[in-house]
């Protein structure tokens, strides 16, 4: 069955990994690397992670760039290429969503089963 347009806007798009967490590089120019997510962009499907991904731009001068001229910053992964690392053993895993008896939402590692809070 396909969506209406106006189910399509209203409907919200759902990201396995959040900002602040500590992310693995699954393909792309910077697969095998390590890194933590500093913005989750859900327009674009993708995620700011430190100090990967990094371009160069031209930038005008300006109050918060007084001098401008040309700045390396970090670019977005699409989050498809990014797996949450276990906080247990440090490797990649994939992630699954439980209600708990009191209600809350949260997210667990499939590997060792633990919930990954913030």
């Amino acid at each position: 069955m396909a969506l209406t347009e106006k189910q399509n806007s209203t409907h919200k798009k759902k990201f396995n990994i959040k900002s602040g967490d500590t992310v693995y590089v699954t393909a792309g120019k910077e697969k095998g690397k390590t890194g933590k997510v500093i913005k989750v962009l859900k327009k674009k499907d993708g995620a700011l992670v430190e100090k990967l991904n990094i371009v160069k731009r031209h930038e005008k001068q300006s109050q918060k760039n007084p001098t401008g001229g040309i700045v390396e910053k970090e670019a977005p992964i699409h989050v498809s290429n990014l797996m949450l690392l276990d906080s247990v053993d440090r490797k990649p895993v994939r992630i699954g969503r439980k209600v708990l008896s009191s209600g809350e939402k949260v997210r667990y590692s499939k590997k060792s089963g633990e919930e990954i809070r913030k």
